[in-house]
């Protein structure tokens, strides 16, 4: 029997996105391994072990160094057949603990939820992280990449032994994500205490310094001066800048307009009134949020970075504006707010171009990259 193991930063990345991985690989008669950093939301039932490493969040940590050493020790005792790893942290300190190993298990693959650089990143910042790739290629026999810009990175620097993919993300189970006709979204609306009239932008993100929160609070305090009063700003999510920004929020006076939403795991319903989804990410992988809100026929308005460029065709889906440009996102955001004709056209290519993302169309794509790769090391 085949084992396999599953690593990334925090246990909650793979409860959250390779769970039906996990379970075809089971299907398929390999025994499942995962390994991160546990928490609250740890209780991965489909995993035949799961492996508690407290990773820190920061690449130069000394005790993440010390991690590397008991990944090694874990791999030469469990002789795992695959190791998959995932996020960028986790895929470093993974693969230093297998490059300290006397014998590398047959087959490593590094998927790539987003490289953390890109032709816009300072150059100290990019070569330091292009470093850390290089480096651990040796031991990188497959990458998986999910998007275009990704994908020229790893082909330009070569970093893998054997072979590249690109893929159309995780998948997203588009059931979970259904649209609604504009008369249940006035219903729902009211159950959430929305006005009919309101325009409604959503945002579903961890509040930090990539995701860039900041700049829509800027945004949404340019458009109420420029007319647009019944403007409101849908923020879910937790994280470090989230009381700094909902007091900057009070200090715009915009606080009427900005609702802070904290930790939803079931978003859906806050995609179903919304009109619009935004995004000011610095940079991407291939974002599950605005896929979501593409399944719920959402038109997005999102800053021009790797990621969304690969799932927003502008004019059609929605627009792609200048990053941190406010007059660039607030005239587009102003174009959909007089145009209903142009945001349900919209509406229909984002609910259409969703269908290629979605769990049913890569699951069995991305799977079989893992069984056909590891067959060619017999």
């Amino acid at each position: 029997m085949k084992k396999i193991l599953f690593a990334a930063s925090t246990l909650s990345h793979i409860e959250n996105f390779h769970i039906p991985y996990l379970e075809q690989l089971k299907e398929y008669g390999y025994t499942v391994h995962v390994m991160g950093k546990t928490n609250n939301k740890s209780d991965i039932s489909c995993a035949d072990k799961i492996i508690s490493i407290p990773f820190e969040k920061n690449m130069f940590s000394l005790k993440n160094f010390s991690f590397a050493f008991k990944i090694s020790k874990i791999i030469r005792a469990e002789k795992y057949d695959i190791i998959s790893i995932h996020t960028s942290l986790a895929a470093f300190f993974v693969r230093v603990g297998i490059m300290l190993c006397s014998k590398k298990p047959r087959l490593v693959i590094n998927t790539v939820h987003g490289y953390l650089f890109d032709s816009n990143t300072s150059s100290f910042k990019r070569n330091i992280m292009l470093l850390a790739e290089k480096f651990t290629k040796y031991v990188t026999d497959v990458v998986i990449v999910m998007n275009s810009e990704d994908y020229s990175i790893a082909k330009k620097n070569k970093l893998y032994k054997k072979n590249l993919f690109l893929v159309n993300g995780m998948g997203i189970d588009l059931a979970r994500f259904p649209s609604v006709s504009y008369e249940d979204k006035i219903l729902l609306r009211l159950k959430f205490n929305y006005d009919e009239n309101d325009f409604i932008l959503i945002y579903v993100a961890e509040f930090s310094k990539r995701k860039n929160q900041k700049f829509l609070l800027d945004s949404v305090n340019h458009l109420i001066k420029g007319g647009l009063k019944n403007i409101k700003l849908l923020l879910l999510g937790d994280g470090q800048f989230f009381t700094e920004l909902k007091s900057y929020a009070s200090e715009l006076n915009i606080s009427d307009n900005v609702i802070f939403a904290g930790y939803i795991k079931d978003t859906k319903k806050y995609y179903q009134i919304s009109d619009i989804c935004v995004s000011s990410s610095r940079i991407e992988g291939l974002p599950f949020n605005i896929m979501e809100a593409m399944s719920v026929a959402l038109p997005v308005v999102a800053s021009k970075v790797k990621g969304h460029t690969d799932l927003i065709i502008p004019g059609e889906n929605g627009f792609l504006f200048e990053y941190n440009d406010i007059n660039d996102f607030c005239s587009y955001i102003n174009t959909l707010y007089k145009s209903k004709e142009l945001r349900d056209k919209m509406s229909i290519k984002s609910k259409n171009l969703s269908k290629m993302y979605s769990v049913n169309s890569v699951l069995s794509n991305t799977v079989e990259i893992i069984r056909s790769e590891y067959d060619k090391t017999l």
